[in-house]
């Protein structure tokens, strides 16, 4: 990882430099652009004095031109600033993460937050410190939803997981173009769009304007009304009244379906600004080389019915949408009067949904895709040592891990192995207060995610079936539906058993479970639970504070024991989160009530008078 922070740095100096030398280009070509006018001004009161105006008329078109032309130079360089500003605050950010401090990001996906996922709630995929806000980079609504169905939906088969791999892994390498393709969604002025009604108003056609004859009446009828006003005022020959007549007749076939007219308009303004971060993000796609199946398979898709690129078509949409808005021009009225601009207008959109529409949400799609996958490469590249999984195809569920971590702890994470093969079913976990139960159940199903959606793992080495993902592990009282914590975690565990029992490979995770009830019916619950899913194809991890569960071991081989421990320094409890084979044999209740400032002394006393 530190390795990556120096390239992020040195790439963020390169890309503030090219923002300072921009700056001052810019202020250089602002001064000239005044000299210019100034000069122009200058040149043409001389002249007029001088009586010299056709030498007036040339110095006047000649500084009107050079002064456009600075006009759009100088904006492209204002563009080319922000897009190297940009540049650098992706830089900025990376080294953030690599620093831990990704939780700072504004976007952790909390609108993703469901407490009845199986298990995304329970293993913070979503909301503040979660996974979602460390690795997310994807800016399009497709994208971040593409992002959230990898990270909550299980795969179908290991395929998919294997071409994902290999898309993550070459992506990882183009450090420069995944930030040149983020660089072009973040050049949108506003959030991105749900392009649903988008997708909804290419699909959906007028074949009025489709019609041969209303094509050539749109061509035609302008061009008369044009000839007729112009032989009126330029010879007198024709009575005004004639050209005023269909212009007369062009203004009612205006009005005919006006409504229809502005929500083009209206939809035209919504999506604009949208459609040309589109039409840039899928210039980058279409200008990289690939290597990876996944990637190629996505770019051999953008294309239309005729084969014409998607970057093409893209732009055609764009300079449609661009005159659509022009409708709220002061200047639109007489120019839409005199030439029926809004027909060629809906003209041209037509023919571009009869040829593109069907393919835009495709193209939209593969685009968030590629977000998706570049924000699951950052893992990669950030942390070379992990592992990419290997993902077994096996009638026996299997989980295997070699020095396992934590993802989301960048500060102090303790690895652990951990393994559950055959005969081994469930894993119970023992140990005190604060040892580490929780975090390794957490580890282990946050891993399972990034394994599932085709990212690295935390780990040196990471071997899995595929599996469906069930947690009861954060369970609260729902008062709205009048349901208590302990029936809350009866229903979760209910659904789990039955998933289990369907066949289905289920990878469980259970923390602390029946902890809303006694400690007798807990215990006989939690040991029922255990041998009905051990009796299951299913596999996984429960941690408890009931000791007397360890002695299933001794009555099952599906069950096996580890535990954490804890140890005393200069009178103060330390953990090194390390994972041990067999029962937990400390408990530290007591000492941390007292750590708490929990006067127990008359507790103890009153148990033994």
């Amino acid at each position: 990882m530190n390795s990556s922070i120096k390239l992020y740095k040195k790439r963020k100096d390169t890309y503030d430099r090219l923002f300072q030398k921009q700056s001052k280009a810019s202020n250089h070509l602002s001064n000239f652009r005044l000299l210019v006018i100034a000069a122009g001004i200058a040149a043409a009161i001389f002249l007029y004095v001088t009586k010299n105006y056709i030498l007036l008329l040339g110095v006047a078109i000649a500084t009107l031109i050079l002064f456009i032309c600075l006009v759009f130079r100088h904006e492209k360089l204002i563009k080319n600033m922000e897009y190297s500003s940009l540049l650098s605050k992706i830089n900025e950010d990376s080294v953030r993460r690599c620093n831990g401090e990704w939780n700072q990001f504004p976007d952790d996906g909390k609108e993703f937050l469901d407490e009845n996922h199986p298990y995304s709630y329970d293993l913070d995929i979503f909301g503040t410190n979660s996974l979602f806000q460390f690795i997310n980079t994807a800016k399009t609504y497709t994208g971040r939803h593409i992002l959230k169905t990898l990270l909550t939906h299980c795969p179908a088969n290991s395929s998919d997981i294997q071409q994902r791999q290999e898309a993550v892994e070459e992506l990882a390498e183009k450090l420069g173009w995944r930030q040149r393709f983020l660089a072009e969604a973040l050049m949108a002025k506003n959030s991105m769009q749900n392009p649903e009604e988008l997708f909804a108003w290419v699909n959906k056609r007028n074949p009025f304007f489709m019609k041969p004859w209303v094509i050539h009446l749109t061509r035609l009828v302008p061009a008369v009304t044009v000839l007729l006003l112009l032989t009126s005022l330029l010879t007198g020959r024709i009575s005004f009244y004639i050209p005023a007549f269909m212009l007369i007749v062009q203004f009612i076939l205006l009005a005919v379906n006006r409504k229809e007219r502005e929500r083009n308009f209206l939809l035209a303004k919504k999506y604009s600004e949208d459609i040309k971060v589109y039409y840039h993000m899928i210039k980058q796609f279409e200008n990289e080389k690939f290597s990876s199946n996944f990637m190629n398979e996505l770019k051999s898709g953008m294309l239309n019915s005729e084969k014409k690129t998607a970057c093409r078509q893209i732009d055609k949409l764009s300079k449609i949408v661009e005159n659509l808005k022009s409708r709220s021009n002061a200047f639109y009225l007489v120019f839409n009067i005199l030439f029926l601009w809004d027909f060629h207008n809906l003209i041209l959109l037509e023919k571009w949904k009869e040829k593109s529409g069907p393919f835009l949400k495709a193209w939209i799609e593969a685009i968030g895709n590629v977000e998706a996958l570049a924000s699951l490469a950052i893992l990669r590249f950030d942390n070379p040592e992990w592992a990419m999984p290997e993902i077994v195809v096996d009638r026996e569920c299997i989980f295997e891990a070699k020095n396992m971590g934590h993802p989301l702890l960048t500060g102090h994470r303790v690895n652990n192995d951990l393994q559950i093969l055959s005969p081994v079913r469930t894993l119970l976990i023992t140990g005190s207060n604060m040892s580490g139960k929780s975090t390794l159940l957490r580890a282990a199903g946050i891993n399972l995610v990034l394994a599932y959606a085709g990212a690295p793992v935390c780990a040196d080495f990471f071997r899995l079936s595929i599996m469906q993902i069930h947690t009861c592990m954060r369970i609260s009282d729902n008062l709205r539906k009048s349901i208590s914590s302990f029936y809350a975690e009866l229903l979760r565990i209910k659904t789990i058993v039955l998933e289990a029992g369907k066949g289905k490979n289920v990878f469980y995770l259970l923390d602390e479970i029946f902890k809303g009830t006694n400690s007798r019916d807990r215990h006989l619950g939690a040991k029922v639970l255990i041998q009905k899913l051990c009796t299951t194809k299913s596999i996984g991890m429960v941690s408890t504070h009931d000791l007397e569960l360890c002695g299933l071991e001794k009555e099952n081989k599906a069950v096996k024991n580890y535990h954490f421990q804890e140890y005393y320094n200069d009178n103060k409890i330390c953990f090194d989160y390390k994972l041990r084979p067999g029962a937990s044999t400390t408990r530290n209740a007591i000492y941390l009530m007292k750590l708490a400032g929990i006067d127990v002394d008359d507790m103890e006393d009153s148990e033994n008078p």
